[in-house]
């Protein structure tokens, strides 16, 4: 029997931003934006299968890549974008890495996966925020 191995790490950012309009941008524009913005990041987006909604599949490629092929399965990406008490906008985000069914990870793996897990982190809050500083730049976008 194969076992997966899932590896979890959760984010959360606050903006300015409206989250109506965040979402507008990240989520059902984020195909074309996101690489507009960050074009070293990612190079494209392509949607499988629904449109844009929940449930929607994405495939991304991303420009470095260096989630070794050969370990992950899939990764998993739940964005939630929410109004806090004070009118700014909360983005949380979940997302889960599934190793191949019969991959053993051994320490050095596992080690080496939390400070790609770290980098990862980093790297998407650089992409938001570069997101985030389009929309102030641009003020009468995703209204």
């Amino acid at each position: 029997m194969d076992i997966m191995a899932v590896i979890t790490f959760e984010s959360e950012v606050t903006s300015s931003t409206p989250p109506a309009r965040l979402f507008k941008a990240f989520i059902l524009d984020g195909d074309d934006l996101v690489p507009k913005v960050m074009p070293q990041a990612i190079k494209n987006v392509e949607t499988l299968k629904g449109d844009g909604g929940a449930g929607t599949i994405k495939l991304i490629t991303f420009s470095e890549g260096d989630a070794p092929k050969n370990v992950i399965e899939k990764v998993t990406h739940v964005v939630k974008i929410k109004v806090s008490g004070d009118g700014r906008s909360i983005c949380k985000t979940s997302r889960a890495c599934h190793s191949k069914g019969d991959v053993q990870l051994t320490e050095e793996q596992t080690e080496g996966g939390k400070e790609k897990i770290k980098a990862g982190k980093e790297k998407a809050l650089v992409m938001f925020k570069a997101v985030e500083a389009y929309l102030l730049a641009n003020p009468h976008e995703y209204n």
